[in-house]
């Protein structure tokens, strides 16, 4: 159940008479009062012997009444507008049920508590079957104003006990870091113009998009302009830009202007002084990122983020998980077709994990940003697609990660965001992998060369060796591990540095994970025959030593 509170100013004629009409796509059916103040208000859906507008004109007036008695010494903002909307999935609630539920929220918001006489007028009205509006006046009638405070918060609280009580879909508590939801004209706006989302979630999601991109302020703008997205900027007295709005082509009002939205009705991390820290933020050191595969890159940065999530501070935590969203916001626009669609579900998804109460340390992940911004530039570096599926493998651990993390901190919302995040990730994941690990299979290599490299897998990690050998994988493994060899590695070294990266206790393939593994480290440059020695003493004395217990968090 959602409630949202909208104030304004005046009379309340022109909500009356948007409850008790037809509805902007004529959506409004059998407009009726449910409840009201005294329980006899004038009722302009059930008046059949007079004319409806005289009955709403005589609501209005009776709600107005304590608003017009103090003249000049009226509050400003006057109207209090709650609808309160039911999911999809409830079911039908009754008149009876609504009036109650009516009188709960105007009791939590301090608009009209239960027995008190001389509280403020209000009305609840349905013209839905799943949703109602409650209409109430900000002066009470012994000329006080309500005492509503934290009154957002304080509804939304009573709706998840309403929830509970009627057995409806029982949504997430918040905390307050949520972006805008879409209203119901957005919603019939949208279906008009024929569009799948509203202007909304389509410009949330291009404006996410072009601060992951862009290095620089005026980067930012140049790719929403070459979106098509309009920018208009608000100047301060100095003449500075103190914030931006935001419109589509093509979405106009009634006088044909175009329909702007503040970067910050967008999503709280999209105002203009937020998206300038995230493009000014910088390490204290200058980070260069080192030439080479910009996959690889993303991939090795992605791969530390459940560190960063388990040992880190909240601060690089949340900075690392931002970072992610970043990444998931543009790897459609480097996928194959046939991907695209659930990959930017994902990432529609796990935005909402991006953020919370914790202040972002955004430096601590200046290399996966810019390694991503590196691909988007370039995608076709990919070259056979393992690219992106080793990020996707790793960003799917990450994932899960977050998830956990969210939950440890209890921010309900962000953590089924996570979790919805990971079921799109594995979909995209099974189609982008399955035709690299066939092509990667048909490569390998003798059986008498595997039988030697199951020999070492299974010393070095018998815990795992078995489900490894028995991987639909194994076959792609062996082929990566013969091309490191010919390249000039040592397999066997390859492979304690693959099973050393990190533990392979969370990873939904064994086989997999190291596949991808060994492929960024075969098209390294080989070392040389000292510094092979130096590598295989190295990674014998790690492999001798005790290793650090991950958090047991495993990909479903």
């Amino acid at each position: 159940m959602i409630p949202k509170i909208i104030l304004g100013k005046g009379s309340t004629r022109r909500l009356i008479a948007y409850l008790f009409g037809k509805g902007t796509a004529n959506e409004h059916v059998d407009p009726h009062l449910v409840a009201s103040w005294n329980d006899f208000a004038p009722d302009p859906g059930r008046s059949p012997h007079r004319d409806p507008k005289e009955v709403e004109k005589q609501l209005y007036t009776q709600l107005d009444q304590p608003v017009a008695m103090l003249g000049r010494r009226a509050p400003r903002t006057t109207v209090w507008h709650c609808p309160v909307r039911a999911a999809p999935e409830d079911p039908i609630l009754s008149d009876a049920q609504w009036a109650e539920i009516a009188r709960r929220i105007v009791a939590a918001a301090g608009i009209a508590l239960a027995g008190d006489t001389e509280a403020c007028r209000w009305v609840a009205v349905r013209h839905a079957a799943d949703h109602i509006h409650i209409a109430a006046t900000l002066v009470r009638q012994d000329g006080r104003r309500p005492r509503r405070d934290y009154d957002i918060r304080a509804v939304q609280r009573e709706a998840r006990r309403i929830e509970v009580d009627y057995g409806l879909r029982r949504l997430k508590p918040g905390d307050g870091t949520a972006a805008k939801r879409p209203t119901s004209k957005e919603h019939f706006k949208a279906k008009r113009l024929g569009q799948d989302a509203t202007s909304r979630e389509i410009l949330r999601l291009r404006v996410r998009r072009a601060m992951a991109a862009a290095s620089t302020e005026a980067e930012f703008f140049a790719l929403l302009e070459a979106t098509g997205v309009t920018v208009r900027l608000k100047l301060g007295p100095s003449g500075d830009a103190l914030g931006c709005n935001f419109a589509l082509p093509g979405d106009t009002n009634e006088k044909g202007e175009p329909v702007f939205y503040a970067g910050s009705t967008l999503a709280p991390d999209l105002s203009l002084p937020k998206i300038r820290q995230r493009l000014a933020t910088t390490s204290p050191e200058p980070v260069a990122v080192r030439p080479g595969n910009p996959w690889h890159q993303a991939t090795a940065a992605t791969e530390r983020i459940p560190h960063h999530l388990a040992r880190s501070n909240d601060a690089v935590a949340q900075g690392q998980l931002a970072a992610l969203g970043g990444a998931l916001d543009l790897l459609p626009l480097t996928a194959p077709a046939a991907v695209r669609a659930e990959l930017e579900r994902a990432a529609v998804a796990f935005e909402r994990a991006t953020r919370s109460r914790i202040a972002a340390d955004h430096a601590s992940a200046v290399v996966l940003r810019r390694s991503i911004q590196a691909i988007w530039k370039d995608p076709a570096r990919q070259g056979d697609g393992a690219g992106l599926a080793m990020l996707q493998d790793v960003a799917l651990t990450a994932v899960a990660y977050a998830m956990h993390w969210h939950r440890t901190r209890q921010h309900a919302q962000q953590q089924a965001a996570a979790e919805q995040a990971l079921i799109h990730l594995q979909a995209a994941y099974a189609q982008i992998t399955e035709p690299v690990l066939t092509g990667l299979a048909s490569r390998a290599p003798s059986p008498q060369t595997q039988r030697r490299y199951a020999h070492h897998l299974q010393q070095a990690v018998p815990e795992h060796a078995e489900r490894i050998l028995t991987d639909s994988a194994w076959d792609a493994l062996a082929a990566v591990l013969a091309e490191a060899e010919a390249a000039g590695h040592n397999a066997t070294t390859v492979l304690d540095q693959a099973l050393n990266q990190r533990t392979l206790d969370d990873a939904h393939s064994p086989a997999r994970a190291l596949t991808w593994r060994i492929r960024r480290l075969g098209e390294r440059r080989a070392p040389g025959p000292r510094a092979q020695a130096a590598n295989a003493h190295r990674t014998a004395v790690h492999a001798t030593a005790p290793r650090l217990q991950e958090p047991q968090t495993r990909r479903r």
